[in-house]
């Protein structure tokens, strides 16, 4: 068995060793032009000439959970193409969006703005049933951060695509709930795949339906924000800030206007990393269970587009 290595601005030489480690009888690689046709391929942004060359692919196995940019290339039809469906990265998720959610809830930011003019200053405390919280994407990053804000007591509502159903939390699916569940939401979180029906789903239209004071947590792609849409619901005072994880441009531009306004707190697409032990041992046992006909979840419906 032949296995690639083809992911860009990843330090390939941990990989192969964890990689040739747990798979002792296969033949690990750094992908370069002109190689021998591999069995399965381990992949982040690679270039379409990988496909073009790669044709005989079974299994394409993606370092993150994101699929988007992967789909946008020609995929040798018959291969299996695979993300990672948690591999660490739902805790991480779930650390985030709690401190993001709490950060604002508690007003930690405006003591920090204080402490920093040298004031001591008292807020009247919040209630919690006056902050609800609304999910939009419930798949395994979603469900694990939509049930952990729930431990913090605070109302919790998420929307997917199609109906779910999680302990402490209020589910709404389908086009036909999404106005009822933005009207249920003053603290928004975006954890949705990047799809032709998503982009642009945070815009005017929809942010203006969320409760009077929301607050914007996008930790999933850039793409599905409206960033001017944004900037002018600040502006009204119908939102009240946001905090933003990605953007439509990586790094974001210096001359970005988000840099400049005081209610946007930006962090560097850093929510959640791929923990390179834990996606070795969950891409090793998927390529062992597709090499034995078996099959495996995390499969990639590239209609749907996750």
């Amino acid at each position: 068995m032949k296995i690639t290595f083809c992911c860009t601005g990843t330090k390939p030489e941990p990989w192969l060793a964890g990689l040739r480690s747990a798979l002792p009888g296969a033949e690990v690689t750094v992908w370069e032009a002109g190689a021998p046709a591999a069995d399965h391929a381990v992949v982040w942004a690679p270039p379409q000439q990988f496909f073009d060359e790669q044709v005989k692919l079974k299994g394409v196995f993606n370092i993150g959970a994101g699929v988007d940019a992967l789909l946008k290339l020609r995929l040798p039809p018959q291969a299996t193409v695979v993300r990672l469906d948690d591999a660490g990265m739902s805790v991480q998720m779930a650390e985030y969006v709690c401190h993001a959610v709490i950060r604002h809830f508690r007003e930690f930011d405006g003591y920090a703005a204080d402490i920093q003019a040298r004031t001591w200053s008292y807020r009247k405390p919040r209630e919690r049933a006056e902050f609800p919280v609304g999910v939009m994407g419930l798949g395994v990053l979603g469900a694990r951060v939509a049930q952990s804000l729930a431990q913090f007591d605070f109302p919790v509502v998420g929307w997917s695509r199609s109906a779910k159903e999680l302990m402490g939390v209020r589910c709404f699916a389908g086009a036909a709930q999404f106005d009822d569940f933005l009207a249920a939401t003053r603290i928004l979180v975006n954890l949705l795949p990047l799809t032709p029906e998503t982009r642009d789903i945070m815009r005017l239209e929809t942010l203006s339906r969320l409760q009077s004071g929301a607050y914007v947590i996008n930790v999933a792609r850039g793409a599905h924000l409206v960033d001017d849409d944004l900037l002018a619901l600040l502006a009204s005072g119908h939102l009240a800030g946001a905090m933003l994880d990605v953007f439509r441009t990586e790094p974001l531009p210096l001359e970005h206007p988000f840099w400049r306004e005081p209610k946007i707190t930006i962090t560097p697409h850093t929510s959640a990393r791929t923990l390179r032990d834990e996606s070795i041992a969950q891409i090793v046992g998927k390529v062992r269970a597709l090499e034995a006909g078996h099959a495996i979840v995390g499969v990639v419906d590239p209609v749907r587009g996750y």
